[in-house]
């Protein structure tokens, strides 16, 4: 059966889940190969390889039944047709056990990587992402700050598709994306890599502007989702050779040697109440980032996005904060309310940081801005705030890097990072490949931070943090 876009945008194509259907746009790998089993199918042309569309509509997963040569034209794909419910990325539909049904010719293996060579260098999107540059030029100049010698650190990721979807039919076999190589491509040496431990639990609201619990999760159900997200974590580290950072020495010792990553938790969700299960992930699953909530209020305190019901952190919230600052795992606030920083901040005896977020004269009610106050409470503790680059904040990322400067206004440069939530938006960010880094360093340069400045923020700072924390 054949299907278009229009129906794909308007969501009538929700009546054809479980149905074998065609439809034709254009393939987008998200790796480097001339033969792939996992890509995008989009609506249009993209502007380069690997770029996915600003609006997940326009496009859709596409899961091979075997592997399919890369087209540089439009191509028809059958497969069966899948509508996913609440996906952490925002895509609304796949195509599984999927096949080629007619195509262009195709693009040579030669021609089709001396492209991907190029592919965080090049422009991202003209319009939404405008600003994104490939004069050498200015590339030269984005590059001058690594004079100083500064590591590159994403504070908070969900990059290579590390999250287990909401929709139960995929659960934990949804296949990774490619991670390695866009952190080569832009030139980004270390991310934090985030598990979701509530993520069964929550989904998107009714307005699609965030995610909120819908249900009290079973008893030890949350336990579980951690084991299997943290199983799923290591996989992907071992599927992309990334080395593990679990120290200074080892951050000192291989941040340099290839892409590499912090293992972290988004939620304390999986600890349920249990504060033993602190040494678990550490000694078990290397956790060494930890945040204390996310979209559900939970053992640990109260969140931005629902109306408080702990008064800030909890008991049991401050016993983790200092089992962290005893084990040696950076002490994560992002997602938590006013009063909860300002408790972690009095009980802790290390830097706090705020991984992803953005500062706010005065946020809305249930907004995950943050206003003056709340940063300062993080810089006072020696901390870092990450800022985020949600297109609902932003518009490209000049008004990023101008965001960054408003924050570093406030607080210092010393306290200001970059944390990109990589895959982990519902409406697609301003900053959504590991690519874009050299573009984002230039911005900082043009926004007036000096190139130690530019260095610290897309490093520097959290490293300092991350050595303080675990020693």
């Amino acid at each position: 059966m054949q299907i278009d876009w229009p129906s794909i945008r308007s969501e009538q194509a929700d009546a054809l889940h479980d149905v074998v259907v065609e439809l034709s746009g254009w393939m987008i790998p998200l790796e480097p190969d001339p033969c792939v089993d996992y890509f995008l199918l989009a609506e249009d042309a993209p502007c380069c390889p690997g770029c996915a569309p600003a609006d997940p509509r326009s496009s859709i997963e596409v899961m091979g039944a075997s592997l399919i040569q890369v087209q540089d034209g439009p191509v028809t794909i059958r497969g069966r047709l899948r509508r996913l419910i609440d996906d952490p990325a925002g895509w609304r539909y796949q195509l599984v056990n999927a096949g080629v049904t007619s195509q262009s010719k195709p693009i040579s293996r030669r021609a089709f990587l001396a492209s991907t060579a190029a592919l965080g260098l090049v422009a991202c999107a003209r319009g939404r992402f405008a600003g994104y540059t490939d004069n050498p030029d200015a590339q030269a100049t984005a590059q001058s700050w690594r004079s100083t010698g500064a590591l590159t650190m994403d504070m908070h990721s969900h990059a290579g598709r590390v999250t287990i979807s909401r929709d139960p039919a995929i659960g934990a076999n949804r296949p990774f994306a490619s991670l390695a190589a866009p952190m080569r491509s832009g030139g980004m040496n270390v991310v934090t890599l985030a598990i979701v431990t509530d993520t069964v639990v929550t989904r998107v609201s009714a307005d699609r502007k965030r995610f909120e619990a819908y249900r009290p999760p079973a008893p030890g159900e949350l336990y579980v989702l951690g084991q299997t997200e943290f199983a799923r974590l290591h996989a992907l580290i071992a599927r992309e050779q990334l080395n593990v950072i679990t120290s200074s020495a080892s951050l000192k010792a291989n941040a340099n040697a290839g892409p590499s990553a912090i293992i972290a938790s988004e939620g304390g969700d999986f600890l349920e109440g249990q504060l033993g299960r602190m040494d678990e992930a550490y000694t078990q699953h290397q956790l060494r980032h930890l945040q204390l909530v996310h979209y559900r209020i939970n053992e640990l305190g109260d969140i931005q996005t629902e109306p408080p019901q702990h008064g800030g952190l909890t008991d049991f919230g401050a016993q983790v904060v200092r089992r962290c600052n005893d084990l040696g795992i950076v002490v994560d606030v992002a997602h938590g309310t006013f009063d909860l920083v300002k408790r972690a901040a009095s009980v802790s005896s290390k830097p706090l940081v705020l991984s992803h977020t953005a500062l706010s004269a005065h946020p809305g009610a249930r907004s995950r801005l943050i206003s003056p106050d709340h940063a300062r409470a993080v810089a006072d503790t020696g901390g870092v705030i990450g800022i985020w680059p949600s297109s609902g904040t932003f518009r490209d990322l000049q008004g990023m890097a101008e965001g960054v400067k408003r924050m570093a206004d406030l607080v210092g440069a010393d306290h200001v990072g970059m944390g990109t939530d990589m895959l982990g938006f519902i409406s697609p960010p301003v900053f959504t490949h590991y690519g874009q880094l050299p573009d984002f360093a230039n911005q900082l340069l043009a926004a007036g931070f000096s190139n130690e400045e530019t260095g610290k923020i897309l490093g520097g700072n959290y490293s300092r943090v991350f050595e303080a924390s675990v020693g």
